[in-house]
């Protein structure tokens, strides 16, 4: 038996090279083509999703702004820190809207157009179809695999013949076995089929030695067909490393947009939120209701009032006071006061202040327990006196 092969470095790599068999690997350029334009659509929608997400949170905080910010205590829910404590969820989610908003821009208008620029760049398109790119690698590939082809197809054909006349001999020889030792074959049919094994076999070699020839030929120009081949391969194996290396790039940028764990901007919100929660101050809420709503507001107690007249105007002259108007003593100067607790105003005309806060204090307390104050920024407004000391 003989064993006819082509020296190939491995199996699986003549498979591969087989005339034909490079499409796969020529049509990765459309395939990239097609994957730029799947992971635009793709992070568009993702982006659709943010300013939807944005919108969402908006909308919450918007609702339930009104209802913690009531301009009347009595209509709130909550007071003090807790108030606080709850503004600042509302507060935050309108920081984070903007955040998501800004992510959902990135991911549209930076990342987007910077995929669909090297795609512009990267890809030619040709004018009947295709691409320049993928167009000259199935060049490069079936002008290296064109003489290599048609070597193959000689080998083919140098092959067929060969077994086409190893068919023949074999015939020879079984007739030639069948007839030694039959009574009924003459010893001239015996000659003849044993001159017609010897034609047979004679012409067996003669095409075996050219079927020989023709593969030692093809064998001596493997090693070039391979070189030629792997040349063209390596030039899309680069090109397609230049692709892999920009979409990496450009999903570690995807990545940085929507990775809101490293935000310093997140970080400062939630770190915000946290701080403020943490500040609820369950005794500072009861001492602040105590004063402004029980035993310790400002109290108008029952007390002695001295019947004043009427003071009367003469004619053509205008009422310098009216009846009933309760008269206050202004402080030249001021006396310098420091808040006990925080407060703030109601109305219009009420001073806001927090805890350790100084100002002064311009007029003395009223019958009502009010005084008049008057902050270093100028800002002046009523407040109970009973919420500061002197200093």
């Amino acid at each position: 038996a003989y064993h006819l092969t082509l020296n190939f470095k491995s199996s699986s790599l003549f498979v591969s090279w087989q005339p034909g068999n490079y499409q796969r690997t020529a049509k990765r350029t459309e395939d990239a083509f097609q994957a730029c334009n799947d992971i635009v659509a793709c992070f568009q929608e993702r982006a659709r999703v943010e300013r939807q997400y944005a919108q969402q949170l908006s909308e919450w905080s918007n609702k339930w702004k009104p209802v913690v910010d009531s301009s009347k205590i009595s209509n709130r829910p909550l007071y003090g820190s807790l108030m606080k404590a709850w503004q600042c969820f509302l507060s935050s989610a309108d920081r984070l809207a903007a955040l998501h908003a800004t992510i959902c821009r990135s991911l549209v208008s930076e990342d987007g157009d910077r995929v669909r620029t090297w795609q512009k760049d990267t890809f030619h398109k040709k004018l009947f179809g295709g691409f320049k790119e993928s167009h000259d690698i199935e060049t490069g590939f079936a002008r290296a695999q064109k003489p290599w082809a048609k070597r193959l197809k000689k080998l083919d054909k140098a092959r067929r013949a060969y077994h086409k006349v190893s068919r023949k001999e074999q015939v020879a020889r079984e007739r030639e076995a069948h007839a030694q030792g039959n009574p009924d074959v003459s010893i001239d049919k015996q000659k003849k089929i044993q001159e017609e094994r010897e034609v047979a076999q004679q012409e067996a070699e003669k095409v075996r030695a050219r079927y020989e020839k023709v593969l030692e030929e093809v064998n001596n120009y493997a090693p070039r067909y391979m070189e030629e081949m792997e040349s063209v391969f390596d030039q899309s194996q680069e090109e397609e490393r230049k692709r892999i290396v920009f979409l990496k790039q450009a999903f570690l940028s995807i990545h940085k947009h929507l990775d809101i764990t490293n935000n310093e901007s997140v970080r400062a919100v939630y770190n915000e939120l946290h701080n403020t929660l943490m500040a609820i101050d369950e005794q500072e809420d009861l001492r602040w209701w105590k004063n402004t709503h029980g035993p310790g507001m400002p109290t108008d107690w029952p007390h002695f009032q001295e019947w004043t007249p009427e003071k009367k105007s003469k004619k053509g002259k205008k009422e310098v006071e009216k009846s009933g108007t309760i008269e206050k003593s202004v402080m030249i100067g001021g006396v310098r006061v420091r808040a006990l607790y925080d407060y703030v105003g109601q109305e219009t005309d009420e001073l806001s202040f927090k805890a350790g806060e100084e100002f002064l204090k311009i007029e003395d307390e009223d019958d009502q327990g009010w005084c008049r104050g008057k902050k270093d920024d100028g800002w002046e407004g009523l407040y109970p006196a009973n919420y500061v000391e002197v200093v």
